[in-house]
């Protein structure tokens, strides 16, 4: 493996480390959620190229992600959902896009009951139904989508706020009909029911599905060659994984996401991790990403999931530090 070191010539190095070593710095995370940073994560490469301790938080939701970014807890947080990142601005917290974590459709879903035996043809008969959603996550805003494009009124629903894992626990004993998640919540809940809509279903409705690395604003601006430094590892993890897909690393993969190699080599091959060069042009960062969380913001603000969506959401988006990456390489 390729260290960071490598990519950074002697004196940027120093000077990385130089000004990082004051730097207390922690980083959220999700368990279950098999990404090539976590191999990073293992082989110490975060510490190595900030010339500091990285510590790592695990979080179940990335509502719970922005809670603590806004209390000072994390500074950084790793594939934070788009909805959860949208509402926290929405409301005002001054948090920044930083690149694009992971793109995925199929890992993102809702998953109907066995026993009910309903499927996209027959989905009408969800009305009236009870469903367990992490609200103000990227499944909340796929089931209001879902929803809506098979015409079922989320108010005639019993919506009850669950994490995904809470939620597929729900769905095995019956005390839901049907449940939306993500990673080891959503397989689960596929062992006791079926999707409504495969993942290229939902992409051609529109229904994209991508985790950001998000950061405070301030944090961002007082520490951008640390947070640009960071974004470098991950993107040459990532290259790596795109690459060779390498047992050795995804053994590491699997272990620092808690999951057995087998079920982590399932998720993360329904993952893509998009190059540097493709998450700043406009498919992402360059243009597309500030447009779609407007549209995330108006379905929650239609759905009164939140008071009112931001006239725009371009100054959401820093692309500053992913971009100086490409300067180091």
């Amino acid at each position: 493996m390729k260290t960071f070191a490598k990519l950074m010539t002697g004196a940027a190095l120093a000077l990385t480390a130089q000004s990082a070593q004051a730097q207390e710095l922690t980083v959220g995370y999700f368990l279950e959620w098999p990404m090539p940073f976590l191999a990073a994560k293992a082989d110490g490469a975060y510490d190595e190229a900030l010339g500091t301790k990285v510590n790592w938080v695990s979080f179940e939701t990335g509502t719970a992600m922005s809670a603590a970014m806004a209390s000072g807890d994390v500074q950084i947080s790793v594939s934070q959902g788009v909805p959860p990142f949208v509402v926290a601005t929405s409301a005002g917290q001054p948090l920044q896009v930083l690149d694009v974590a992971v793109s995925y459709s199929e890992n993102d879903n809702c998953v109907v009951a066995t026993l009910l035996e309903i499927d996209k043809d027959s989905a009408a008969e969800l009305a009236g139904k009870k469903v367990a959603v992490p609200l103000g996550t990227a499944a909340h805003y796929g089931f209001l989508r879902q929803m809506d494009h098979f015409g079922i009124d989320v108010a005639s629903l019993t919506v009850v706020d669950m994490a995904p894992t809470d939620g597929a626990a729900a769905l095995a004993q019956g005390a839901v009909d049907f449940a939306c998640g993500y990673g080891g919540g959503l397989s689960s809940m596929k062992e006791h029911g079926n999707v409504l809509l495969t993942g290229a279903e939902k992409e051609d409705l529109g229904i994209l599905v991508f985790d950001v690395t998000s950061a405070p604003t301030d944090f961002v601006i007082e520490n951008a060659g640390l947070v640009s430094d960071f974004l470098a590892v991950t993107a040459q993890y990532n290259t790596e994984w795109n690459e060779t897909h390498s047992p050795e690393m995804l053994a590491k993969i699997a272990k620092e996401s808690g999951m057995s190699v087998d079920a982590a080599e399932a998720s993360i091959a329904t993952f893509t991790f998009p190059s540097v060069e493709e998450q700043l042009s406009a498919k992402w960062l360059g243009g597309n990403a500030a447009s779609f969380m407007k549209g995330v913001a108006d379905v929650f603000v239609a759905a009164g999931s939140i008071d009112a969506a931001l006239e725009t959401y371009e100054s959401a988006v820093n692309t500053g530090p992913l971009a100086a990456t490409l300067t180091t390489q």
